[in-house]
């Protein structure tokens, strides 16, 4: 009789311990650095590149506002039709969210980034990925792509062209959280 209960209570004791190592384990959940193509939920990957400006750019991680990255380049049609989209959002919600412009250099000539950027008015930094590290991190397989990066670094989502005001929408809750 003694041993059923010892028994009983080790069992109870057992299974206690594993709930309560589960739940433990569910808070302590931790979102870490993707090292395949960066997924929504999962953090920025870390990189840092030359703007057109001279100034270089750091992303991954917290910061004080989220960011918006966009992939593009010079030749491609839709970045050229994304890009008063992109002008409208950035103008309308100015200071509340940083957008960076990340053209894929490798794939393009600086000096047709530059006509494409001043042609198209951008009024958000405009970096560069000469050597392609940046585009070979994020592994996107269409331009224009961008991700949508919230204050704590997270990929809250992976878009592509949308009309206007559907980015309007994704702007304004990445923003508000």
């Amino acid at each position: 009789m003694k041993r059923s209960i010892l028994v009983l209570t080790i069992a109870i004791f057992l299974v206690g311990f594993t709930v309560y190592t589960n739940i433990e384990n569910k808070h302590k959940e931790t979102i870490l650095p993707t090292e395949q193509a960066p997924k929504v939920n999962y953090l920025a990957p870390f990189f840092t590149v030359k703007g057109l400006d001279g100034l270089e750019y750091k992303v991954g991680g917290a910061r004080d506002k989220p960011l918006v990255i966009n992939f593009w380049a010079s030749w491609c049609g839709p970045c050229a039709e994304e890009a008063p989209d992109l002008n409208y959002v950035y103008k309308k919600y100015e200071g509340k969210f940083d957008l960076y412009a990340v053209n894929v250099t490798q794939s393009d000539k600086l000096a047709d980034v530059k006509k494409f950027a001043k042609d198209q008015g951008y009024p958000f930094p405009v970096l560069l990925d000469p050597d392609g590290k940046t585009a070979e991190t994020y592994r996107f397989l269409f331009i224009p792509t961008s991700y949508l990066i919230d204050k704590n670094g997270v990929i809250q989502e992976v878009i592509n062209v949308l009309p206007r005001d559907e980015l309007d929408k994704k702007i304004k809750h990445l923003i508000n959280g």
